[in-house]
């Protein structure tokens, strides 16, 4: 059986070679002697009925590594795996490329996470699936809906549908002016929806990352807490993660949302938990999972591959 396996991701440049899971599960391969390709989503083509890639081979990985090998071109369907690890947003490109992948899968290429629910469940409206887990929620272009949503609960968090890494992400406490400013051309003058949840105050003590891999929640998360002074704990807005054990709701959550990852061959995503509650469900590329190896020498991404 071949053992070459391919990762779909940003350039090398914009990857964070202390941070990027990506990067952990390209070092994990290598460790396991896989023959490892990777390639950005422009270098993917259809040949007739056929989905190749021009790819380059990686060997051995450093943060100068030569990005001008040679590429060669490979059949989707000729790699042991293929993983699809570009970040948002998820955009017209991006949806290109999984249009040729969910072709590439019908010819019999194995590809993470599946193209096909990749299209199907936006990160941020996926919670909703579990309203049973998530705080107060509003997805709506009218500001007259926000601005009642507002009046209800006095304190909000607005943030589009495609962001990522805690950009574009603004906690709404007054609604003046220059808020109505933000709403409106977040809203692009009320023609894009965008999410408004409740304010959780619970942020302040961490924003919760929560792996689950192959359907099975993994027993170390990653607590997200915000610089002083701000909310947002992601790690690209300058929150500082610290390793946790998994909560008993946390696991009962992740429990209960496995079964539709699994269903849906979601074998690596990523919960969001603020407190009790649900707030994101990330299946494009979940992040953290060097974070918790460094401080807990516990591997998601071995843990990962085992059970492909």
């Amino acid at each position: 059986m071949t053992k070459k396996v391919l990762f779909i991701t940003d350039t090398f440049e914009n990857l964070n070679f202390k941070k990027d899971t990506s990067i952990l599960m390209i070092e994990e391969a290598l460790k396991k002697e896989m023959n490892v390709f990777q390639c950005e989503i422009n270098d993917l083509f259809v040949d007739n009925n056929d989905v190749l890639v021009n790819c380059r081979e990686i060997n051995s990985l450093s943060e100068d590594i030569d990005t001008e090998v040679k590429k060669i071109d490979i059949d989707l369907k000729d790699f042991k795996y293929c993983f699809m690890r570009k970040d948002p947003p998820v955009d017209e490109d991006y949806n290109n490329a999984l249009h040729l992948l969910d072709l590439a899968k019908h010819n019999g290429a194995v590809i993470h996470n599946n193209p096909c629910a990749l299209k199907k469940f936006n990160e941020k409206v996926f919670a909703t699936y579990f309203p049973e887990f998530i705080p107060k929620t509003l997805i709506s272009s009218s500001i007259n809906k926000i601005r009642a949503f507002f009046d209800s609960h006095k304190k909000i968090i607005i943030k589009p549908l495609d962001g990522m890494g805690g950009t574009s992400i603004y906690k709404v406490d007054d609604l003046n002016e220059d808020n109505l400013k933000i709403i409106k051309a977040m809203t692009n003058s009320e023609k894009t929806q965008i999410i408004c949840q409740s304010f959780i105050e619970d942020v302040y003590e961490g924003d919760y990352r929560i792996l689950i891999i192959n359907g099975k929640p993994f027993p170390k998360t990653l607590a997200r807490i915000p610089k002083d002074g701000d909310f947002k704990g992601n790690l690209a807005a300058g929150g500082k993660g610290v390793a946790k054990d998994i909560t008993e709701n946390q696991k009962k959550i992740a429990e209960a949302i496995a079964p539709i990852l699994v269903k849906n061959e979601i074998s690596f995503a990523g919960i969001d938990i603020v407190g009790k509650y649900l707030t994101e469900i990330n299946i494009t590329s979940p992040t953290c999972a060097r974070e918790i190896l460094d401080q807990t020498q516990m591997n998601p991404i071995e843990e990962y591959f085992k059970g492909l």
